[in-house]
Parts: C-alpha cells; sequence; structure tokens
C-alpha cells in the first residue's frame, strides 16, 4: 500500500531510518518488494531521471503498481529521485508520487530556495511532500556529478534558514557521503556533529542522507574475482548509519548497493555456466539475493520489524 513519506517519517524520527531504494527493472522491483516483506519493514521506492527514461517512466511506474498488488502487506512510498524541476512537475501532475527530491543544490542559495518554493507550492497543493537538498555531495550517480573540490557540507544555520523559507517538507544535506563506490578513503566518515547542529535547530525535523551505500567488500572481492576492476571501492559503514538514524536522520537513500549486487551475481553466473543465454536464469538469483541484501539492510537502518507499528499508526 502506498502511503506518505510524511506519515512514515512520523513513525520513524529518532528510532530507524525509512530504506530509500532506488529501482530499475523488474527484478530490482520484485528483490525490493520481497525483501521488505521479509523483513517487516516500510520502504521507499526511489525512481531517479535517469531510471524514468530508462525504457519509459509508465512501464516502470506499472510494474510498481503491479507489485502493489502482488504484495499488498507492504507498506511504502513512492518518491522521485534528484529530480530538475521540470521533472517534479511532471511527476506531481500524474497524481502517483508520494514526494519528489527538488535537487537545486547546485544553485546559490537563494536561486535554490526560490526553485524550491515554486516546486513546494505546486506538490502541496496536491498532498505531495517535497524533499530538497542543500549541500553538495561529490562522487557520481546517474546525472549527478560533482567533484570533490566543489562538494561542501551542509551549514545547519544554512539548513534552519532553507527549511523556514523554502517549506519543504524533508532536506537532504552534506555531511560526509558522496554519490557512487568510492566515497571515503582512510578512515574518512560522517561528519555526526553537522547532524546533532541541525536536529538542535530543526528539532523533529526529516533530515535524509544521500550516497549511503556501504559498498560491502565483499561484494566488491567477488566482482573483482569475477573479472571485475573496482579497486578502493568503499563506502559508508554500516555502524555509522545506524547512530545517524536515531539522531534525525529519517530517510537513507541506498542505489550503489543495489548495483554491486547485479554486478556480482551476473559476473559469477555468466563465469560459472558460459553455456547460459538466459537472462532469466541470473535474474532469478538476482532477484533473491537482492531481497537478502534488503532484509539485512533494513535490520542495520533499525526499520526492520516495523511494519505493524506503521499500520497502526496510519490505521491501515
Amino acid at each position: 500500500m502506498i502511503v506518505s513519506t510524511k506519515e512514515l517519517f512520523e513513525h520513524a524520527y529518532g528510532k530507524y531510518a525509512v530504506g530509500a531504494y532506488n529501482i530499475n527493472n523488474a527484478e530490482q522491483i520484485m528483490g525490493l518488494f520481497r525483501g521488505n516483506l521479509d523483513s517487516s519493514a516500510p520502504f521507499i521506492v526511489q525512481l531517479s531521471k535517469g531510471a524514468r527514461s530508462y525504457t519509459d517512466k509508465r512501464l516502470l511506474e506499472a510494474m510498481i503498481r503491479a507489485a502493489d498488488e502482488i504484495f499488498p502487506s507492504n507498506i511504502y512510498a513512492v518518491h522521485l529521485d534528484h529530480g530538475d524541476e521540470a521533472t517534479c512537475m511532471d511527476c506531481i501532475a500524474s497524481g502517483f508520487y508520494s514526494s519528489v527530491m527538488i535537487d537545486a543544490s547546485g544553485e546559490d542559495f537563494d536561486e535554490n530556495i526560490a526553485i524550491t518554493k515554486r516546486v513546494v507550492a505546486a506538490a502541496h497543493a496536491k498532498g505531495i511532500a517535497v524533499e530538497a537538498e542543500l549541500g553538495t555531495l561529490g562522487g557520481v550517480e546517474e546525472h549527478v556529478s560533482v567533484s570533490e573540490e566543489n562538494a561542501h557540507l551542509t551549514d545547519p544555520k544554512e539548513a534552519e534558514e532553507f527549511v523556514r523559507r523554502s517549506g519543504c517538507d524533508s532536506l537532504a544535506c552534506a555531511f560526509g557521503t558522496s554519490h557512487g563506490a568510492y566515497k571515503f578513503a582512510g578512515s574518512q566518515g560522517l561528519h555526526f556533529e553537522i547532524i546533532k547542529g541541525i536536529q538542535e535547530l530543526l528539532p523533529g525535523f526529516p533530515i535524509v542522507m544521500h550516497g549511503s551505500s556501504s559498498v560491502p567488500q565483499d561484494e566488491v572481492e567477488r566482482i573483482n574475482a569475477a573479472g571485475g576492476e573496482m579497486k578502493g571501492a568503499k563506502g559508508v559503514a554500516e555502524d555509522q548509519i545506524s547512530q545517524a538514524a536515531k539522531m534525525g536522520v529519517t530517510k537513507v537513500n541506498i542505489d550503489t548497493d543495489g548495483r554491486l549486487v547485479w554486478c556480482r551475481v551476473h559476473r559469477e553466473y555468466f563465469r560459472d555456466h558460459p553455456e547460459v543465454f538466459d537472462l532469466r536464469k541470473p535474474g532469478e538469483v538476482f532477484m533473491d539475493e537482492y531481497a537478502k541484501y534488503i532484509a539485512h539492510k533494513n535490520e542495520v537502518l533499525g526499520s526492520a520489524g516495523k511494519l505493524e507499528g506503521v499500520a497502526q499508526a496510519a490505521r491501515l
């Protein structure tokens, strides 16, 4: 059942984080819905601008609707990830999305607010929530590409002003993560002092963490053993994600890890079965492996086992 992100955030704030998982195809959708049902967790399905154009947005949306019928016990929201203003407006007009993210973080502070306010006005008129972004993450993910020298952390005082002036419902902040599979070097990690500062100035307000994949080293090692060349890939330590979830980080975006599971399964399968050309064979393996990964990640986020509580809170 599709619900609003506001309902999910109100139940989660300060206790756990809701996993927001990017999907691009049928196999990811099936694994995602199975994994969340297996772990009894609420979740957010994320469609990026790139995912909506990979085949056709109508096809992807139709698959989500089908999954809703196949897995009627799941409770989740549907969210546009990293949208520009035009894409946000298209999603708002569709009536399918629970929330949209307007990413104008590449603009200056006042222009970011102005763009966000326009999206907020259109979205709120239809009961749709808006996520905005302040601060800039480094790294590469789909059309998002920011060099490390141009990345900068979110100022808590600016975050308070941004929320007050823009009217957004949640805020993606930069506190040390980056997009892609190469997030950290050495012992780098999250800047918890920034998370604390934002929470103190915006108590109860949902903070969003982008670039949150953990880049499991066993996945990287298996990919490399099966012919891959991913040297130095490193993500966010899971214990840091768990800690952030108790500090007001209410939505945690995960995309890269799902791609790593996909890559590992397919590389290993075709290495071990060079005679196979049926795409459904590795697809079956991936759906099962991705469901297991999702269930594990929900344990890290603290959302596992929270499905009944969300249902009761929302009186579903």
